[in-house]
C-alpha cells in the first residue's frame, strides 16, 4: 500500500534554459517530471509550457555540467543521470560558423553543432564543393570555361551575409598579400615549431558544443590528409583552387622547406596565376598550346593526380618492363668524403640490382635493393646538372641511405618514376608510369631557367612585386629588382598555360618536395629520455630527431598490426610485424589527434577506385576511435 504522498514525491522540479533566437535573454522553465520520463517527452512538456507558435525541430538539449547532448530522445532522465541539480539548455543544434578557407577568405554559414565534427565537416565540404569528392560521373556543376561555380550549387548562402557576394570567392585565387602582410605571419623555423601547427585540430568523433566552439566563432577550414583523389579541372575548380591555395600559404610561410631555386619555380607560378585571375579574358583550360615535346604530350594527357584512374589499361597485364643503364652510387658513411662510384643498374619489378659492369648482368648483382615501401627524395639542382634520387630503404634497425645519381633529364625522370611506383608497391608496366614520367620533366623544364631567353617588357616588369610571391626570408636576401628578374625568367616557362592547369602544376610541384605529406609532433618514446619528432605521412611513421631534424626510424602502415590508446597515461601503443612495437606520449597535442591522423590515413587507404562509393563514416571512427 502507498499514500498519494509517495507518488508525488517520486516527481522533482526541473529548470531548463531556452535558448530562443528572437529574445535577447535565456528564459528559464521550470517543469515537473519524474526519472522515468524520457526525454522526447520533457521536450515537448517544455515547448507546450513555452507556448510559442514556430518550428522547435531543430532544438534539443544540452546538458551543461556533463557537457554533452542528449539527443537519444527514448532514453528516460534516470538512464540519462539527469537530475534536479542539472543546469539543461534548449536551444537549436544548428548554428552560425564563420569558417577560414584555405585562400584567407571567410564565409559564415549554418552548421551542425550536435552532429560530430566528421559528418559536419562532410556537410560543409558537400555544400562548398558540390558535388562532392567523387564528382567525375557526374554533371558538371562549373562554368566549363573559368570553372565559376553555377548558381544552383550556392543556395547555402541563402542565410548567410555572402547571399549578394561574387560566388567566384571559392573558385579564383586571391590577389596576393602585401610583404608587410606576409612579414606578420606566423612563420615556423624548426620542427618542434612546425608541430606546434598541428595541435588545433578538433577532435573528429565528438561535435563541435562538445569542445567548447561558440556560435558565429571562427575556425580555420583546411585539407588534413595529404592524399587528394579525382582532382578535375572540369569539375573540380573549387576543390583544385583551395588545393592550390593551401600550398601556396604553406610555401609562402615556410611550413614546408624547398630550396630557393624551387621558391622561384613556385613564385613564377604564382605570379602566372594571379595575372590570369586578374584578367578579364579567363584563358580556356582545354586550349593548350604546342611548345615542345613534353608539352605537348601533357596536353594528351587527362589532367587527373594519382587515385584519379577508374581502371587499368591493357599495358598493366603485359610483361613487366626494365630499366638498365649506368648509373653513379653512393653509401653514406662516417668519415668518408662524399665520392660517387659508376656500376651497371637493372631495375626490374620493384627492385634495383646493381652490377660492377654491364657484361656480368647474368651473374649475381653485387646488391639487391627491394624499394617497396622505402622513401624517395629528389637530390636536383637543374642550373649545376645535378640530378640525383635519394632512397631511404627501411629496415628492422633503421633506415639504409643509397644515393643514386643520374647523367641527364631523361635518364632522371624514367629512374626516378620508377622509384616513386616501386615504393609504392607498383612496376612501370602500371599504368600511371608514362605520366610520371612526363611530370618529372616537366618540372625539371620549369626549374630550367634558360638565362638566354628574352626576359619580360618593362612594362610587364613594373606590374609585379616580387616579394609577395617568396618567403619574407627568401626575399631579405635579395634586392627586389633582381628577384623580380629571376621569378620572369622561370616565368618563361610556365607563361603559356592555362589557368586551371598552372594550379595543377603548382600542387603537382608542392607533392614532388621532400616534405610534402608529413605533419609533425613533438612525443617522447618509451624508455627515451629525450623528446622526439614523429612525422606522420599517408604511409608511414618516421622517427626524427628533434635537434637535427634527421630520420631514425620509418615505420610502414602496412606493417602495422594493431594501434590503441591508453587513455589513462595518454599513451599510444602500437605493434609491428616482426614483434616491433612501440609507444609515445604525445607532448605538442593531445594523444587523440596523432592518433586520428594514423587511423584517418589507413581508412583512405581503403577507399576503392569507384567513384560512386559511400563514405563509411562506422569504418572512420572505428580506425580513429582509440580502441584495439
Amino acid at each position: 500500500m502507498l499514500s498519494s504522498s509517495d507518488f508525488a514525491s517520486a516527481s522533482w522540479e526541473l529548470v531548463i534554459q531556452v535558448d530562443h533566437p528572437s529574445e535577447e535573454e535565456q528564459k528559464d522553465i521550470t517543469l515537473r517530471v519524474s526519472g522515468d520520463l524520457h526525454i522526447g517527452g520533457v521536450m515537448l512538456k517544455l515547448v507546450e509550457q513555452i507556448n510559442i507558435a514556430q518550428d522547435w525541430s531543430d532544438f534539443a538539449l544540452w546538458w551543461e555540467q556533463k557537457h554533452c547532448w542528449l539527443l537519444k530522445t527514448h532514453w528516460t532522465l534516470d538512464k540519462c543521470g539527469v537530475q534536479a541539480d542539472a543546469k539543461l539548455l534548449f536551444t537549436p543544434q544548428h548554428k552560425m560558423l564563420r569558417l577560414r578557407l584555405p585562400n584567407v577568405k571567410t564565409v559564415r554559414l549554418r552548421v551542425s553543432f550536435s552532429a560530430v565534427v566528421f559528418r559536419a565537416v562532410s556537410d560543409i565540404c558537400r555544400a562548398l564543393i558540390s558535388p562532392g569528392l567523387y564528382s567525375r560521373t557526374m554533371t558538371p556543376t562549373y562554368d566549363p570555361i573559368n570553372g565559376t561555380p553555377a548558381s544552383s550549387t550556392m543556395t547555402w548562402f541563402s542565410d548567410s551575409p555572402l547571399t549578394e557576394q561574387n560566388c567566384s570567392i571559392l573558385a579564383f585565387s586571391q590577389p596576393p598579400q602585401s610583404p608587410e602582410a606576409l612579414a606578420d605571419m606566423y612563420q615556423p623555423r624548426s620542427l618542434v615549431d612546425k608541430a606546434k601547427l598541428n595541435a588545433g585540430w578538433l577532435d573528429s568523433s565528438r561535435s563541435l558544443m562538445e569542445q567548447g566552439i561558440q556560435e558565429d566563432e571562427q575556425l580555420l577550414l583546411r585539407f588534413k590528409y595529404y592524399t587528394f583523389f579525382d582532382l578535375n579541372p572540369k569539375y573540380d575548380a573549387v576543390r583544385i583552387n583551395q588545393l592550390y591555395e593551401q600550398a601556396r600559404w604553406a610555401i609562402l610561410l615556410e611550413e614546408i622547406d624547398c630550396t630557393e631555386e624551387e621558391m622561384l619555380i613556385f613564385a613564377a607560378l604564382q605570379y602566372h596565376i594571379s595575372k590570369l585571375s586578374l584578367s578579364t579574358e579567363i584563358q580556356d583550360f582545354t586550349n593548350e598550346s604546342e611548345v615542345d615535346e613534353v608539352e605537348a604530350a601533357l596536353s594528351n594527357l587527362e589532367v587527373t593526380l594519382e587515385g584519379g584512374k577508374a581502371d587499368n589499361t591493357l599495358e598493366d597485364i603485359t610483361d613487366i618492363p626494365k630499366l638498365a643503364d649506368n648509373l653513379r652510387l653512393f653509401r653514406p658513411k662516417k668519415l668518408i668524403l662524399k665520392a660517387f662510384k659508376q656500376y651497371w643498374f637493372v631495375f626490374k619489378d620493384t627492385s634495383i640490382a646493381y652490377f660492377k659492369n654491364k657484361e656480368l648482368e647474368q651473374g649475381e648483382p653485387v646488391e639487391k635493393l627491394n624499394l617497396r615501401g622505402c622513401e624517395v627524395v629528389p637530390d636536383v639542382n637543374v642550373a649545376g646538372r645535378k640530378f640525383g634520387i635519394k632512397l631511404l630503404i627501411p629496415v628492422a634497425d633503421g633506415m639504409n641511405e643509397v644515393y643514386l645519381r643520374c647523367d641527364h633529364e631523361s635518364q632522371y625522370a624514367q629512374w626516378m618514376a620508377a622509384c616513386i611506383l616501386a615504393s609504392k608497391g607498383k612496376t612501370m608496366a602500371d599504368s600511371s608510369y608514362q605520366p610520371e614520367v612526363l611530370n618529372i620533366l616537366s618540372f625539371l623544364r620549369m626549374k630550367n631557367r634558360n638565362s638566354a631567353s628574352q626576359v619580360a617588357s618593362g612594362l610587364e616588369n613594373m606590374d609585379m612585386n616580387p616579394e609577395c610571391f617568396v618567403s619574407p626570408r627568401c626575399a631579405k636576401k635579395h634586392k627586389s629588382k633582381q628577384l623580380a628578374a629571376r621569378i620572369l625568367e622561370a616565368h618563361q616557362n610556365v607563361a603559356q598555360m592555362p589557368l586551371v592547369e598552372a594550379k595543377l602544376q603548382f600542387i603537382q610541384a608542392w607533392q614532388s618536395l621532400p616534405e610534402f605529406g608529413l605533419t609533425y609532433y613533438l612525443v617522447r618514446f618509451k624508455g627515451s629520455k629525450k623528446d622526439d619528432i614523429l612525422g606522420v605521412s599517408y604511409n608511414r611513421l618516421i622517427r626524427i630527431d628533434a635537434a637535427t631534424g634527421i630520420p631514425i626510424t620509418t615505420w610502414r602502415f602496412t606493417n602495422m598490426k594493431q594501434w590503441n590508446v591508453n587513455w589513462e597515461i595518454r599513451q599510444v601503443a602500437i605493434e609491428f610485424d616482426q614483434n616491433v612495437s612501440i609507444a609515445f606520449t604525445c607532448l605538442s597535442a593531445d594523444c587523440k589527434v596523432v592518433h586520428e591522423y594514423i587511423g584517418g590515413y589507413i581508412f583512405l587507404s581503403t577507399r576503392s577506385k569507384d567513384q560512386n562509393e559511400t563514405l563509411d563514416e562506422d569504418l572512420f571512427h572505428k580506425l580513429t576511435g582509440g580502441q584495439e
